[in-house]
């Protein structure tokens, strides 16, 4: 009986762990589409200089079965993507083109991260209020 309990539990942590699908393009376009109905005056023109056709950068810890994770925008060394494992964009930096250098697991709309991006070349300083990684158990 407890053999058959325990079977039990690894089939559901199984179906868990493979229940994340990566976002289609298509619905990412969506998504930004969205955003960009609320942009207006200068924030509308940053949008229209860093925003980029999406594509697919690598993440190697995290993003491997989704084959990494979209890029929407790059401003200077940094880049704005979307994490479709926690549903959210995120602000990282990079070194080398196509790859992260720093993974996040905000939950934010695409707009929050314009406008910290903005406010951030506007008035300096950094990116406040960046979720890290998920830490282990």
């Amino acid at each position: 009986m407890l053999e058959f309990v325990a079977s039990s539990q690894t089939a559901k942590l199984d179906k868990i762990k493979n229940m994340w699908t990566p976002i289609s393009l298509n619905d990412l376009y969506d998504r930004i589409l969205e955003a960009e109905k609320e942009f207006s005056g200068e924030l509308s023109n940053f949008w229209e200089l860093i925003k980029i056709f999406p594509e697919k950068w690598k993440e190697e810890k995290y993003a491997k079965e989704g084959d990494g994770f979209w890029v929407v925008a790059i401003c200077g060394r940094k880049i704005v993507w979307y994490n479709d494992i926690e549903e959210g964009f995120n602000i990282s930096d990079y070194k080398i083109y196509g790859q992260f250098e720093d993974y996040y697991c905000n939950q934010d709309d695409l707009n929050w991260c314009i406008i910290s991006l903005f406010d951030l070349i506007k008035f300096g300083g950094g990116i406040i209020g960046q979720a890290g990684p998920p830490l282990p158990l």
